[in-house]
């Protein structure tokens, strides 16, 4: 199994500081910033639009990985794209025309990715499994941070290893919702290679050692 690829959503991230923030996710040895995008409508909470981005750009050169959690993202995927995503991944059950929204993403030079909610079976993405970068499988239910890990998930992502093994598909399955040192040997058992930690990292008294120790056991599942 491959080094699992950790990804600080700034979601949890200290706002008024995030410039620094991110310097600290550099600083740790890490290569994925998650960007959580919510509009109050899709999820019961507002979080930022593509300017933030742009104007977080010029400050890192993480791999600035986007979730739209919003409805009809493919309106948005132009903006994000030209702020500076390096991946885009959108949500099944927000839009009608998953195919074209994921294509429209493509088409920008992005790798594309689709998310399915806890209560979304893998059947509803599986005719786009052959064309994604990565599956997002959350792993609580999207809105706000610091939720528990919601454990009948974990079928879904043996469910995604297996049609990836069987079929040849090249997504990574990436986990979001309530990783943290006590679920991410479950998570990575399951078969999952990046998570995506909000609270446990940026609240981590350590955040290096907090890696360290995300990583140790990781690799030891």
């Amino acid at each position: 199994m491959k080094n699992l690829i950790i990804a600080p959503s700034i979601l949890s991230s200290d706002f008024s500081n995030i410039v620094e923030e991110v310097k600290t996710v550099e600083n740790c040895g890490l290569e994925w910033l998650h960007i959580d995008v919510m509009d109050g409508s899709f999820v019961p909470n507002i979080t930022f639009g593509p300017k933030f981005v742009n104007d977080l750009r010029p400050h890192s050169d993480l791999y600035f990985d986007a979730h739209l959690m919003i409805n009809n993202p493919e309106q948005f995927i132009d903006a994000f794209s030209d702020a500076g995503c390096d991946s885009i991944t959108i949500h099944s059950e927000a839009t009608n025309h998953l195919h074209r929204a994921l294509q429209m993403i493509k088409n920008k030079n992005k790798d594309c990715g689709v998310s399915i909610n806890p209560a979304t079976s893998v059947e509803m993405i599986r005719p786009v499994l052959p064309m994604v970068d990565q599956v997002l499988v959350m792993t609580v239910n999207p809105g706000f941070g610091g939720q528990s890990f919601i454990d009948l998930t974990l079928e879904k992502i043996k469910l995604l290893k297996e049609l990836k093994e069987q079929n040849g598909y090249k997504y990574k399955i990436n986990l979001d919702g309530g990783i943290n040192l006590s679920t991410i040997e479950k998570a990575r058992e399951a078969g999952c290679d990046v998570c995506v930690t909000g609270s446990a990292f940026f609240k981590a008294e350590n955040r290096e050692e907090f890696v360290k120790s995300m990583l140790k056991i990781a690799n030891n599942s």
